[in-house]
């Protein structure tokens, strides 16, 4: 009879700790959904939408195709006839009348061919594209643009523009304010790419994205319903493997774009924590077609990254 007793005073007593264990069990997991997620924030779908088409099979980010500044008419002609996903052309407004915006590249200041028309033969494909905004003053009227054959675009839309200072950055960034307030209310389906202005020079040595940069672009995004991609330089990642990945770790709409300058120096080598400890529908690249198959081919047998790790410190 004591003995029986003693069992049933056990079983009652694991039940009463299963109990209080629930509701802090219900706690840390709705927490975990709010660190992981943010209320009302879609996720990107532009892998989805490649693998649905069957023009990818696999849901590393690295089989996604770019062209690169198809800024011309006979650029945007080759890029559809190409096998690229995705097509990135720049956006700033015309230099003379009628102002509209135009596809052209700094210092350019006019274009054989408009946002309009560009958007027009571009309707006619299931491509992607990525506008990459120039100035601030083309943003409202391209979104205007946009909004007249959004039922008509078939593809992933991207909206890019730098809208910080980043590392050495010389160039004038957009005001991220101005910039998101147009964006975020015109395109809500888009995903934003938002980047910071950076410099990269061979004849010393090149500081990566600061802590105090990224924990900014977190702020600013935070906030924002879109998936947000942040193109990141190429050249950079090795010292900034920490910063990133804690940003990426602050919501799951958040991703990176690989990107290189014409005469940046880097190996790929250098991507291999990235492609190790981030998951690879997280990372796009952005890169040349002979960069991304030197990336396909890096040896499975990465280097001891435990050891790469050592003396790092998280802030």
């Amino acid at each position: 009879m004591g003995k029986y007793i003693c069992i049933r005073y056990g079983n009652v007593r694991y039940l009463v700790v299963i109990l209080l264990l629930i509701p802090i069990a219900w706690t840390l997991w709705n927490l975990k959904k709010s660190v992981l997620s943010v209320p009302g924030r879609m996720g990107d779908r532009t892998l989805q939408h490649f693998r649905t088409k069957g023009s990818i099979h696999s849901d590393d980010a690295l089989s996604l195709q770019w062209y690169h500044a198809a800024n011309s008419r006979s650029k945007i002609a080759d890029a559809l006839n190409s096998s690229a996903h995705m097509i990135e052309a720049d956006v700033l407004l015309r230099g003379r009348d009628p102002k509209e915006p135009i596809m052209a590249h700094p210092p350019e200041t006019d274009s054989d061919i408009t946002l309009r028309q560009w958007l027009k033969k571009v309707t006619m494909s299931d491509k992607g594209i990525k506008l990459d905004f120039k100035s601030l003053q083309a943003v409202a009227p391209s979104m205007s643009l946009l909004e007249e054959v959004k039922n008509r675009i078939e593809g992933p839309v991207w909206l890019n523009a730098d809208i910080l200072p980043g590392p050495r950055g010389k160039a004038v960034h957009l005001d991220p304010v101005s910039f998101l307030k147009v964006v975020g209310s015109g395109f809500p389906q888009s995903v934003l790419s938002l980047g910071w202005t950076t410099h990269w020079d061979p004849d010393t040595d090149n500081p990566g994205y600061s802590w105090d940069m990224v924990r900014e672009m977190e702020e600013v995004c935070r906030p924002l319903k879109q998936p947000v991609t942040f193109p990141v330089r190429a050249a950079l990642l090795p010292q900034s493997f920490l910063q990133l990945h804690w940003l990426l770790q602050q919501s799951n709409s958040y991703s990176l774009t690989v990107w290189t300058g014409s005469t940046d120096e880097w190996k790929v080598e250098d991507l291999l924590p990235y492609r190790q400890n981030i998951d690879k529908s997280r990372i796009y690249y952005d890169l040349l077609e002979p960069q991304t198959l030197s990336i396909w081919l890096l040896n499975q047998k990465a280097p001891d990254l435990h050891r790469w790790m050592d003396g790092l410190q998280f802030f």
